[in-house]
This record gives C-alpha cells, structure tokens and sequence, in this order.
C-alpha cells in the first residue's frame, strides 16, 4: 500500500447536486425548488424558531429558573479523604488539587469541608468554610482549623 493510492470506501463520498445544468440532469430549470414561492426565492425561507405567526413554542412555554452570577460554588471535601494523609500535614487547596483529590476550585468561592466519615491524624487543614461537624472531628483528632 502507497499513500498515493489509498482511496475511501466505495459509496462513502458522494458527489454533489449539480443544479441547473440542464432537463436531462433532472435538476435543471427551477434546479429542485419547485415553482414561484417563498422557498425558491433567494435568501428564501424562514428565520429559526418562525411558526408563521402563530406564538412560536419558545414563547408558549412559561420560564423557568434563574442563574445566579454571584453564587459561590465551592469544592467539598469529607473527612474521609483528608484521613490519607500523614499526621502533621497542612492540607490546602492548593495540595488538594496537587494530588488530584479535587478538580478546580472557583474563583469567587473556595474549599468546604464537610463530616462526612472519620478522622484519627492530626492534621491543620487551611479552608473557606467548614461544617460544625468537620470542625468538632478535625479538633478531636488533635488537629487545626484555619479559616482563609
């Protein structure tokens, strides 16, 4: 096998439509639009969504929802994951996400930790936030809890 003669699969490229070339083409005169007509004008057609006046669908259904540009999203982690670590560790976003144990953290928010299992290192854990229930299991531990 040379490059030169590699070709695709037979059937797999059709050639296209050529329009207006003729009768004994079958696309010839009107080249497949028919007659007269909003269609066979050129730019012919109708805008998206368009229903011919009648309220388009977009319109009919209520609005549901709301964004909100300001809320913060913040990164969880439980208690569970920061157990692997190795007593005396400061735990941070910043090695959270070294090790791949969260994705991203927002800019507008920042890291959360929640209670979820237990803990038995010490630890000084450096967050945004954390739940009553994290706090109470991180001190408990003989660990520390920074606020950012």
């Amino acid at each position: 096998m040379r490059i030169d003669t590699i070709q695709p699969a037979v059937g797999a490229v059709t050639s296209s439509k050529r329009l207006g070339r003729g009768i004994g083409s079958g696309l010839g005169k009107t080249s497949g639009k028919g007659h007269k007509g909003q269609w066979a004008r050129s730019g012919g057609g109708v805008r998206v969504g368009f229903e011919g006046g009648q309220m388009p669908l977009t319109r009919r259904l209520p609005k549901r929802g709301f964004n909100n540009n300001f809320r913060k999203v913040y990164s969880i982690v439980n208690l569970t994951v920061l157990n692997g670590f190795e007593a005396g560790t400061v735990v941070d976003k910043a090695l959270l996400l070294e090790k791949g144990l969260i994705k991203e953290i927002k800019d507008n928010a920042g890291l959360k930790v929640l209670g979820n299992g237990e803990i038995n290192v010490a630890i000084t854990v450096k967050a945004a936030k954390f739940s009553a229930s994290a706090k109470e299991a991180i001190e408990k531990a003989g660990g520390k809890v920074e606020v950012e």
